[in-house]
């Protein structure tokens, strides 16, 4: 059984400074859900393979989800898809 990260990786901490720099005043946070699959596909063994993230910011205000997740995805670059498999994304605006 693999122990969940207690400190944060290198691709969570990259993640986690890329939506700072794009979602100025944002509440957010960045769980990695690795742990729970590991050995399942998508696993590199890496132990940052899957994450889920929570983010709450103004900006959000008016777009519908897929425009959030967009968002959220063109902030990232090219880890989704390249470096982390699976990135499930709750985005809201403030009073949603």
């Amino acid at each position: 059984m693999v122990k969940p990260m207690k400190d944060k990786g290198p691709v969570q901490q990259e993640m986690e400074s890329l939506l700072a720099a794009a979602f100025p005043d944002a509440k957010f946070t960045l769980s990695n859900d690795s742990a729970k699959h590991h050995g399942h596909a998508g696993d590199d063994g890496s132990g940052e393979s899957h994450f889920s993230l929570a983010i709450e910011w103004a900006g959000f205000a008016g777009l519908n989800r897929v425009a959030r997740q967009r968002a959220v995805n063109k902030a990232l670059g090219d880890l989704p898809g390249q470096r982390v498999h699976a990135l499930a994304i709750k985005a809201g605006a403030p009073g949603e």
